[in-house]
């Protein structure tokens, strides 16, 4: 079975490597550029996107990081992750200037939903599932997509949530806070890497 990677500088490092185990696969944590070498895909969890950057820079994988995605290494950003994802990064409250990967032609409206008080639960459709999604949103951004190629996979009453552009994925909401296991399913098997 493939190795997926789970960036582990901060965030829900733990709920991803549970679900990815549950599905057959191997879980390499990642913490150095010579890691992304060991796997077939990336999960970026949810934290707080400013720290993740900082920690990437820190630990120089910020440009490696960037480059694997950029030449094809399908990865899955949830929350946090989502916003490392997209080419531009705004905040609901005030302006801000925020570095990202801009790796997925998408807008991040971080806080979009409101702060950690504001957090709740609410079933997505997505393209794909039969049945909806319980999809957990905590500080969660808004994604505006911004070509074409950003194909919106679910979205709620305000706008787009998941949303795919080639190898990258991006979900606002906490897939691995459930017992679903339906998108990292869908986004391996979407990848091209099967499981169990």
């Amino acid at each position: 079975m493939a190795a997926v990677g789970v960036l582990a500088l901060q965030g829900g490092v733990s709920e991803h490597c549970a679900i990815l185990s549950s599905i057959g696969h191997q879980v390499v944590q990642i913490r150095e550029p010579g890691g992304l070498r060991e796997v077939s895909a990336l999960v970026i969890p949810g934290g707080e996107s400013t720290t993740m950057i900082l920690l990437l820079k820190r630990w120089e994988l910020f440009a490696p990081l960037g480059d694997a995605i950029r030449k094809g290494l399908p990865v899955l950003g949830t929350c946090a992750g989502a916003v490392l994802l997209s080419r531009e990064v705004t905040e609901r409250e005030h302006p801000i200037n925020q570095d990202s990967l801009a790796v997925a032609d998408v807008r991040a409206e971080r806080n979009s939903f409101g702060r950690q008080v504001a957090s709740f639960r609410q079933d997505v459709s997505i393209t794909g599932l039969e049945s909806p999604f319980p999809g957990v949103f905590i500080r969660a951004p808004l994604l505006h997509p911004l070509g074409p190629d950003a194909i919106v996979l679910g979205s709620v009453k305000e706008g787009a949530v998941f949303i795919r552009q080639g190898n990258a994925w991006l979900s606002s909401f906490h897939p691995e806070l459930t017992n679903d296991d339906r998108v990292h399913r869908m986004f391996l098997e979407g990848s091209g890497i099967g499981g169990s």
